[in-house]
């Protein structure tokens, strides 16, 4: 089976939020996170969507599947998230073999709630790459030139751009060989972690690129959410 694995637990700290978490803020006629569930859902090629969200926001966020997509009941089950983004995902790892048992041949799209922009494409793409390669990271290219810093202050190195890309979202993974690698994982490397397509990098697992857009941007902070008004304007799939 094939799943959807949405992370929507934040608390929207980087937006100033003190009323309700970035991703149940409105964007057009609909909550950003019910965006980003409903394009999951015009996928046919998944079975469900699993979407882990605040303790405090679990009865909310079903309150709008039933507002917004009453007829998606069947093929969404919202969960408790954990303290932060690794634990959710293991959570939803959990909340996927528990309800539709475990198998080798469990696909998880894995997904950001506030990154709504994304298309079919770019899912049908994770779809068929990850059976050929076992981990997918939908990717932009650098437009900006890169530069890191060591401590902050002064420019180390500035790579080349052209090896350079941003990272998005959808990431594909087989859930057996996901769970396997997050939990490999020492304590200190958990400390570390981001996001899941760098677990495999640190065991020296390949990781397949597929094509994103500049316009499949995370909504974080008040600058974000402005150009995400202005996109949801013209944005098509």
């Amino acid at each position: 089976m094939i799943f959807g694995a949405i992370l929507a637990g934040g608390t929207g700290t980087r937006m100033n939020l003190t009323t309700m978490p970035k991703q149940f803020l409105p964007l057009g006629d609909k909550p950003i996170l019910i965006h980003t569930i409903a394009r999951y859902l015009k996928c046919e090629k998944i079975d469900a969507v699993i979407v882990g969200v605040h303790a405090d926001w679990v009865e909310y966020t079903n309150g709008l599947l039933e507002q917004y997509l009453p007829g998606a009941k069947n093929r969404v089950k919202v969960i408790t998230g954990g303290t932060d983004r690794t634990d959710t995902m293991l959570r939803l790892l959990n909340a996927i073999e528990q309800t539709y048992g475990a198998s080798n041949e469990h696909i998880v799209l894995t997904h950001d709630g506030v990154r709504p922009f994304f298309t079919q494409r770019m899912l049908e793409e994770n779809i068929a790459a990850v059976y050929e390669y076992g981990a997918v990271n939908t990717v932009s290219p650098a437009i900006d030139t890169i530069v890191v810093s060591e401590d902050g202050k002064t420019i180390s190195s500035v790579p080349n751009r052209a090896t350079m890309f941003l990272g998005q979202c959808p990431q594909t993974f087989r859930v057996s060989q996901l769970k396997a690698v997050y939990n490999s994982l020492t304590e200190e490397e958990r400390k570390t972690l981001t996001e899941a397509t760098k677990i495999y990098t640190m065991r020296g697992l390949p990781v397949y690129l597929v094509q994103g857009a500049a316009s499949n941007i995370k909504i974080t902070t008040p600058a974000d959410y402005t150009m995400a008004q202005a996109i949801a304007e013209d944005f098509e799939d």
